[in-house]
This record gives structure tokens, C-alpha cells and sequence, in this order.
């Protein structure tokens, strides 16, 4: 069996070698090595695009290789799909629902679970590499430190939400306690891991939702670039406290 993943592991790392240099980390799928390959993998991020794919949504896309190369659980991969001589990989995209009016189309493989999860973009600048890692941090268990996130308070956000009143007191604690003993640069993100805690003890889970909306709303008006990175570093913090169904 060690054997067996040994190999597979160095199969997939070849895979990685891909010709497009521009995406390194990126996973080439084609119709044969697909169905191969996602199984193996917790959660598998996968662009179908043309052939060769250029421009600023695959610089974004790029950006999520990157981003988690370092993440065991997840396969950052790509599909290339000819419309021409051979058809290759189309396919695949058939098999999804794809059409070439849709590139780039970005879907999400959750191991176990027989259909992907799409991406969704209202508008083209909706395309982009904090939109992908909020998406697969919403749709699975795969932990990816977004801006203005802590790690440590993001775990125990995950615990609070799942908790009843007496321990989420306690977890409040922790989290206060926590705070004390962050670096200067991380205390601003802490306090509102507090604060957002404390509210949802004050006004319930609705709180979170509510929040949420009151942001995305200010997000779409006329703001400095300074307050907006600070609301989208809101908006990343309460997607910790957020349950999926809700995102």
C-alpha cells in the first residue's frame, strides 16, 4: 500500500510539470488521468478552460496554486478542451455541463460526493484568488488562511459555532485570553473575533448572516481602499463563524 501511494504521489507530481509554466502547482487533467485523480484527493479544485489559457482569470487561478501548494488535502488542477481536430478532454466538459461560453469554469470535486460544486461569478471581477479560496473554504473542510484571518481564532470560531451557550462562555475565554499574547499586528483581527462572538451570545446565530449582508452591501458602494480591506478582512473573519448552508 506504501508502495502503491508512493507511486501515485510521484505520478501526480508529474503531472505537475506542466508546459504551462505560468501556472505552476496546477494539475494537467485530461480524459484519461481525470478519473484517476480527483478520487485520490479530500477536495479537488478543478478550471476547465481553452487548451491554453491566458489572461487575468487564469492569473487569478494561478494565484490559488500558488497559494496552497502546501495543502495535502487539496489538487489545484486544470482541463484543457479543444474545440477542434480531436475534441480533446470535451468530453469531460460535456460530462459537466460545460460549454465553451462558460470558460473559464471553475468546479469543486468533494471526495465521496458523485456531483462538483460550481463556482459561481455574477460579474467577471468576481473571478478572483481570495474568491476562490473563500468558495473552497465554504464548501469544505479544508482550512485556508484568508487576509485578516488567524488561524488559531478561526479554529476555535469553528468550535464556537458548534457549541451551546456554556461553552461558548468559554471559548469566548480562550479567545480573550488568546488575544493577549498576539503580536501587536494581529490584536485589531482578534477583537473582532471577540466582538463577533460576543454578539452572536448577545443576538444569536442570525447575527453572522445579518453582518454579512450589511457588508457585502457596503462593499458595493463608493469606499476608500483602506476601509475596504478592512471590511473584506470582516467579512473573511465571520465566514469562520458562518455554517455552509448559510454561504
Amino acid at each position: 500500500m506504501l508502495l502503491y501511494y508512493a507511486v501515485f504521489v510521484l505520478a501526480v507530481a508529474g503531472l505537475g510539470q506542466s508546459s504551462d509554466e505560468d501556472c505552476k502547482g496546477c494539475v494537467p487533467l485530461d480524459s484519461h488521468s481525470f478519473d484517476k485523480v480527483i478520487p485520490k484527493f479530500k477536495v479537488a479544485l478543478v478550471k476547465f478552460d481553452v487548451a491554453f489559457p491566458y489572461g487575468e482569470k487564469h492569473e487569478e487561478f494561478a494565484k490559488v496554486a500558488a497559494a496552497t501548494k502546501d495543502s495535502a488535502d487539496l489538487l489545484v488542477a486544470e482541463v484543457g478542451i479543444k474545440d477542434y481536430g480531436k475534441k480533446e478532454n470535451s468530453d469531460l466538459a460535456q460530462r459537466y455541463g460545460i460549454t465553451k461560453d462558460d470558460f473559464p469554469a471553475v468546479r469543486l470535486f468533494l471526495q465521496g460526493k458523485s456531483e462538483p460544486i460550481p463556482f459561481v461569478q455574477k460579474l467577471d471581477s468576481d473571478f478572483t484568488a481570495e474568491n476562490l479560496k473563500r468558495f473552497i473554504r465554504a464548501r469544505s473542510d479544508v482550512y485556508l488562511g484568508l487576509p485578516g484571518c488567524v488561524e488559531q481564532l478561526d479554529r476555535l470560531a469553528e468550535e464556537f459555532k458548534s457549541s451551546q451557550d456554556k461553552e461558548r462562555q468559554e471559548i469566548l475565554s480562550k479567545a480573550k485570553i488568546f488575544e493577549e499574547t498576539l503580536p501587536e499586528e494581529h490584536r485589531k483581527a482578534a477583537q473582532v473575533y471577540v466582538k463577533t462572538m460576543e454578539r452572536i451570545m448577545e443576538r444569536g446565530d442570525v447575527f453572522v448572516q445579518l453582518e454579512q449582508s450589511r457588508l457585502e452591501g457596503l462593499l458595493k458602494g463608493k469606499i476608500s481602499k483602506d476601509k475596504k480591506r478592512n471590511m473584506e478582512e470582516r467579512r473573511n473573519i465571520l465566514q469562520s463563524f458562518a455554517h455552509r448552508d448559510e454561504l
